[in-house]
C-alpha cells in the first residue's frame, strides 16, 4: 500500500511523464525502472516549494519505491514501478496504450508478474 503523501508524489509525476507524451525506462536483467521528473520538476508542478519535495522523496526511497543517484537522477525500483503502472492503468488507461508500442504493456505486466512469482 501506498502512503498518501507518496501517492501524491506519484500522481504528480505520472502526469508529467504523461504530458511529455512518453515514458522513460530503462529495462535490466534485474529489474524495469522508471526515470522520474526532477524535484524541481514536481514541485513546480504541484506548486509548491522544492524543499517540500526532497523529504517526500527521502520517505519513497527509504520505503524502497525509488532510488536517488547524484547527477543521474531519481528512478523508480521495480517496486516503484509497479506502483506506477498500477496507478496509471487504473486512472490513465488509454493515454497509457496510446504512448506505449503495442504489446509493450502486455509484456512489462508479464515482466513484473514473473518477479513477484520468484
Amino acid at each position: 500500500m501506498i502512503s498518501d503523501d507518496h501517492h501524491e508524489i506519484l500522481e504528480a509525476a505520472i502526469r508529467i511523464i504523461l504530458e511529455d507524451g512518453r515514458i522513460p525506462m530503462t529495462f535490466s536483467r534485474r529489474e524495469i525502472s522508471i526515470s522520474l521528473p526532477t524535484t524541481r520538476r514536481l514541485a513546480d508542478y504541484l506548486e509548491i516549494p522544492h524543499y517540500y519535495v526532497l523529504p517526500r522523496f527521502a520517505a519513497m526511497e527509504k520505503d524502497g519505491l525509488i532510488r536517488r543517484a547524484e547527477r543521474v537522477g531519481i528512478s523508480t525500483t521495480q517496486t516503484g514501478t509497479e506502483a506506477i503502472i498500477t496507478l496509471i492503468e487504473g486512472h490513465y488507461p488509454d493515454t497509457l496504450r496510446t504512448i506505449l508500442p503495442e504489446g509493450l504493456l502486455e509484456v512489462i505486466q508479464s515482466a513484473l508478474n514473473r518477479r513477484e512469482e520468484s
